[in-house]
């Protein structure tokens, strides 16, 4: 065997060597389809014409507002009056900006009206449900058109007016449709002999913040929960100040914004994707007895409470040092400390204040009016939100050519539309601003699962420049030495045939001379 070719070889002959080269290559293509299947992206279209006409639609409630002049003598001109307020509204722009289309009819419309009573008096205006009581001096009442246009301005949209605090729209957390709500009793070190060991938030928050949940109950749900913690030490040490010969402590305005110390205090104590909002009462340290806040100006704020906008609000509460240990706080203590959580809450929320000259029935928590100017933001802010992430949807989709775009994205993107339809049907007939909210919320939530859906997050971090970063090593590495061999075994091949046809020619060459040597000797 050593004396033979390593063409005689069975493992080195020709025939051998290639079909073990075809065999490589036949795998080769018919792994050819399976790695395009698993490699290709499933791009449905998307309706990208509805997306571009729910860009030009406009969320617009319509809003019916009786007079009711039955206090007034008959031959006060009803018509001129509803006019004069009808004209003034136009004019403060209340109806555009505020997505309303305001009738004033001075009789009775519809049910779910809002009704104003206007009468004589010189009593500040006071809401009752939908129902406003508006007194009119008699020497003042050439002026009823213009002073009832602005309350009414003031009322059904108060955060487009003038009167309405910039500062408190920045509080305002982001829509959801469900919140939890952390009550949280902090002390700064039990163990110095001033704090709390328990206290009766049950009742407190059933007498100040159930009645704010339940009529808020038809913008979210609320999940409470409460906990004590008996050390959250501060990251920084308050400032000392002297308050009549008397060394005490205080905040500035800068402490305010690192208040919360997030790395030693541990206020969330479950776990879910709700947003939360944290109410939190603070009670501090013998080391630290009392605590004041600081204004801008350098005094001492009357108030020791501040909101931390769109996270939480803070009441820190200075214990008598005389207290003997750790103590019990009722629900009669409680009292001021929750009534300053329910503004927190209902600011945070985006519940607007009425203006300091408009009073509300005091077995209200707030009042319809103002119920309903914040379903009517809330829709907006929606409908707003809606229409941004699926115009990015589609843009985002056009500019990357192989994102990826699945029937779960296109099926959101159509139920958002859709919603988007039916809010704007919900509004236009005045059937309910809750149903449209409810609308909004649906879209909104909808182009959000569409626009963060993993499909599509993947290929915005990894774009086509990466594939091929990625497939070249290990397909050179593979195709380098098939190729090669393929090359090689094709001019091997060329060379045989080569050889075999010039052996041919030489033997025919060979035979027409032995035939011609023949023919000359016979």
């Amino acid at each position: 065997m050593d004396n033979l070719k390593p063409s005689q070889l069975v493992f080195q002959s020709v025939f051998t060597r290639r079909c073990i080269i075809a065999s490589y290559w036949l795998v080769v293509l018919l792994a050819l389809p399976l790695w395009w299947t698993t490699t290709s992206i499933d791009r449905l279209s998307l309706p990208a014409s509805r997306v571009v006409a729910q860009q030009s639609r406009e969320l617009v409630f319509p809003v019916d507002v009786q007079l009711d002049l039955s206090a007034f003598d008959k031959n006060v001109n009803s018509t001129a009056l509803k006019q004069g307020v009808q004209q003034l509204l136009r004019e403060l722009d209340v109806q555009q900006s505020g997505g309303l289309c305001i009738h004033i009819n001075p009789e009775k419309h519809s049910d779910g009206a809002y009704q104003v009573v206007l009468r004589h008096g010189n009593e500040d205006p006071t809401v009752e449900g939908r129902r406003l009581l508006y007194e009119i001096p008699e020497t003042m009442s050439s002026l009823a058109a213009m002073q009832l246009a602005d309350t009414l301005a003031t009322l059904l949209v108060p955060y487009t007016t003038l009167r309405s605090p910039r500062h408190e729209a920045e509080h305002i957390v982001k829509y959801s449709p469900r919140y939890r709500l952390a009550f949280t009793l902090l002390n700064q070190d039990a163990a110095t002999g001033i704090g709390a060991l328990s206290w009766d938030v049950r009742e407190s928050i059933s007498k100040h913040i159930a009645p704010t949940l339940e009529k808020l109950s038809l913008l979210h749900n609320f999940t409470v929960e409460s906990q004590i913690q008996f050390h959250a030490p501060l990251a920084f040490r308050p400032r000392s100040v002297l308050v009549d010969d008397k060394e005490e402590f205080a905040l500035t305005q800068e402490d305010l914004t690192v208040f919360i110390n997030s790395a030693e205090w541990t206020l969330s104590s479950s776990v879910s994707n709700d947003p939360v909002l944290h109410l939190i009462l603070f009670i501090p340290s013998a080391t630290s007895t009392p605590l004041h806040i600081l204004s801008r100006d350098g005094s001492i704020s009357a108030s020791n409470a501040f909101i931390l906008p769109q996270w939480g609000g803070i009441v820190i509460m200075n214990l008598p040092s005389s207290t003997p240990g750790p103590s019990h706080l009722p629900a009669s203590t409680l009292d001021s400390v929750f009534a300053i959580f329910r503004y927190q809450l209902t600011t945070l929320l985006g519940v607007p204040p009425l203006p300091a000259h408009i009073h509300c029935n005091d077995s209200e928590t707030f009042s319809d009016w103002q119920l309903d100017a914040l379903l009517r933001r809330r829709a907006v802010e929606n409908e707003k939100g809606s229409k941004e992430t699926l115009k990015s949807i589609i843009s985002l989709v056009a500019q990357i050519e192989n994102m990826p775009v699945g029937q779960d994205v296109k099926g959101d993107v159509q139920g958002a539309i859709s919603a988007l339809d039916e809010m704007y049907s919900a509004a236009a007939a005045a059937s309910s601003s809750a149903l449209a909210l409810s609308y909004s919320s649906k879209a909104f939530t909808l182009a959000s699962r569409a626009f963060f859906n993993p499909g599509m997050l993947a290929l915005l971090y990894f774009p086509a420049e990466h594939k091929y970063a990625v497939y070249t090593p290990l397909f050179a590495s593979v195709a380098a030495p098939l190729v090669a061999a393929l090359v090689r075994e094709f001019m091997a091949w060329k060379r045989s045939r080569k050889a075999s046809a010039d052996e041919s020619g030489s033997s025919r060459a060979v035979n027409d001379s032995e035939s011609a040597d023949m023919k000359r000797v016979e």
